[in-house]
């Protein structure tokens, strides 16, 4: 795309150019604060625009953002928009998931990555011999409980697109790397800016 279908493109979605919410760096707790804050801050009447840019972090903060999303949007009926920028990995794929398809856009050059949830644990069986399947029992539980976490994530990632569940399901393990055309291209953003 030349540099003027970039402009005649940015120029349909004049609202992009001014986020009102403008997150950055890893997706934590401290991210979690000031995207409240800002959020408070905003105006409260209207569309929102939330733009954000990571390499990822924790994918439980991004489901906490992307629940306020769909809370307000649920009780207000506000218009919502996510703008990604440069990099969307990860946990901030998962806070994507809570817009719709045709309310999310991303910039020229930016990159979303999906991939599985993972985890690094260890078991230390020490008690009485009775008690160890019940500790054994607890971190499958858990883990059965991830699964089904990533899951809804990846079926609200792609719901509304041309992606299926089953073909992310295929190349996250892999860590899957999406151009932002190829993201406008498969539905599961709107446009690029």
């Amino acid at each position: 795309m030349t540099d003027n279908n970039a402009a005649n493109t940015a120029s349909r979605y004049p609202l992009l150019a001014f986020p009102h919410i403008q997150l950055h760096g890893v997706v934590d707790d401290m991210m979690y604060a000031r995207f409240k804050t800002q959020l408070a801050e905003a105006p409260q009447d209207g569309p929102l625009v939330v733009s954000i840019t990571t390499l990822g972090g924790d994918p439980e903060m991004g489901r906490a953002m992307g629940a306020d999303i769909r809370l307000l949007r649920d009780y207000t009926g506000r218009e919502m928009l996510f703008l990604g920028k440069v990099a969307v990995y990860s946990a901030g794929a998962t806070f994507m998931s809570a817009f719709p398809v045709e309310k999310r856009f991303l910039t020229r050059g930016t990159r979303l990555m999906l991939h599985e949830r993972s985890m690094t644990s260890t078991i230390n069986l020490s008690g009485p011999l009775t008690t160890l399947p019940a500790m054994l029992k607890a971190k499958l539980h858990e883990i059965e409980e991830s699964v089904k976490i990533q899951e809804e994530g990846f079926r609200d990632i792609v719901r509304g697109s041309g992606v299926t569940f089953e073909e992310l399901q295929t190349k996250a393990p892999s860590n899957w790397y999406i151009e932002a055309e190829e993201a406008r291209d498969r539905g599961l953003v709107l446009d690029v800016i």
